[in-house]
């Protein structure tokens, strides 16, 4: 049996420009294929977290919330990044509707806000992103649950 070694990460966010560069960062680090989970209360910064790794990316539009359509896809040169909040999904069901699967490939990034909403349809996250708030900033807490979460989570940490 293989023993998965957790490592985690805290980082004090100060403001939402903070919040952005720590999205810059993990795109300097996360590669294709790969899942992260974004947690947190409902204005903790999970959307402004994912417009900072998407541009980080290198994407130079508009990054809006994925609220009222589940997924906002941006296609890249070398990969493609599916941005998806599922707080409004009534039935995890529904996203097999929508081919759910078809997302998670060799060549894309998953973002996923309120993954609890799509358990057991959604693959699972080589990071998980807790933004909680503390007293008037926010702390982001990143985990590594896959090997390859892992060296995201090492790669961060080295870069900081």
């Amino acid at each position: 049996m293989k023993e998965i070694i957790m490592q985690q990460l805290q980082i004090q966010l100060i403001d939402e420009q903070a919040t952005v560069e720590l999205g810059h960062k993990l795109a300097k680090v996360v590669a294709a294929p790969a899942v992260i989970y974004l947690q947190g209360e409902l204005g903790a910064g999970k959307t402004t977290l994912s417009r900072g790794i998407i541009r980080g990316f290198g994407h130079q539009g508009n990054v809006k919330s994925p609220t009222y359509t589940l997924v906002e896809p941006y296609e890249l040169a070398d990969k493609q990044i599916f941005h998806f909040d599922l707080y409004r999904l009534a039935d995890p069901e529904e996203l097999e509707y929508m081919g759910i699967r078809d997302y998670f490939n060799e060549q894309s990034i998953c973002l996923i806000e309120w993954p609890s909403q799509g358990e057991g349809f959604i693959n699972d996250a080589d990071l998980k992103i807790q933004l909680n708030y503390h007293d008037k900033q926010r702390v982001a807490v990143i985990n590594g649950l896959t090997e390859r979460g892992q060296k995201f989570l090492q790669q961060l940490n080295d870069d900081a």
